[in-house]
């Protein structure tokens, strides 16, 4: 590791520094490129620009992974929500005997606070509670890369149905990454953890050769979903008005299921693999002009 590479490890933590300054050595220090955001071209370039200037308040909401369910009933429909079993702004109380065998908890304040529950008896409550608590004290703003729209996100833990597809061996998560409310791509995870187990494909369901890691993936062959056309349609309605959104659902025996709307995929600081699409996908996001007179965005 090189001296500059070893100084940036540990100043990309001090939060007290300027913004900009922050976003800059962050951005170099994950991905080993400058930032500009004067005239920022990369797709992750353009991220950090909404990080630092697209402050619009419904973000908040959207970003929410409860507020948003109104926003999604309003859209499409209530019928594309998973089954909400409650909502809790205290660890304290939640009933965890009310619950069936499998239900899933969230943070809805961040991201990283998932909980999958496949066998309730088989939970160490002791356990599971410490850990809700930390996620209640969770602040992904200030501690990730000032992702404004969790700035003012009020901190709840969620209850949700758990979701099986008992047609594939896995829930596959499809994520279409939509710009200036149009679609462009969906990037399909079969392991949220697992970079070698995501797939893009455009939205004619042709393979496209992009990736999120330099290892190559595992070969699978992937079946359209039937109701991959309604997802691509219903992606773009929540994605209105909005330069950049990756909107998220599940696939359920042929069923839509909301999953979530996120702003800034791993805080864009994950680049693209050959390199040449963190151009070509940066070219997708026409970022929005900061009237004359203000700092920042604000009007949606």
């Amino acid at each position: 590791m090189g001296l500059k590479k070893f100084i940036y490890r540990i100043v990309k933590n001090f939060k007290f520094l300027p913004k900009e300054l922050f976003l800059k050595i962050r951005y170099e220090y994950y991905t080993g490129k400058k930032l500009d955001l004067i005239n920022p071209v990369e797709f992750n370039e353009k991220i950090q620009w909404l990080e630092m200037y697209y402050h619009v308040p419904i973000l908040t909401q959207l970003a929410d992974k409860y507020a948003v369910r109104e926003y999604v009933s309003q859209k499409i429909g209530k019928q594309y929500l998973n089954d909400l079993l409650g909502v809790y702004s205290n660890v304290s109380e939640i009933d965890f005997k009310s619950f069936p065998r499998r239900f899933v908890l969230k943070g809805t304040h961040g991201s990283s606070t998932n909980l999958i529950v496949e066998d309730k008896s088989q939970l160490n409550l002791v356990k599971v509670k410490k850990e809700l608590k930390k996620w209640m004290k969770h602040d992904q703003y200030k501690k990730v890369g000032f992702e404004w729209a969790y700035k003012n996100i009020k901190p709840r833990i969620i209850c949700e149905a758990f979701l099986e597809d008992d047609t594939t061996d896995h829930l596959i998560d499809y994520k279409f990454h939509c710009f200036n409310g149009k679609t462009k791509f969906v990037f399909i995870s079969l392991d949220e953890t697992a970079y070698n187990k995501h797939y893009f494909y455009d939205i004619n369901w042709n393979k496209l050769a992009i990736s999120k890691s330099q290892k190559k993936s595992v070969p699978i062959k992937l079946e359209k979903p039937s109701n991959f056309d309604e997802m691509i349609h219903l992606s773009e309605i929540l994605a209105d008005k909005l330069p950049f959104v990756r909107v998220d659902f599940y696939s359920i025996k042929g069923k839509t299921i909301f999953g979530e709307m996120t702003f800034y995929p791993v805080d864009g600081r994950k680049d693209f693999y050959p390199d040449k699409y963190n151009k070509i996908i940066g070219d997708y996001l026409e970022l929005p002009k900061i009237p004359q007179g203000q700092k920042t965005i604000t009007n949606y």
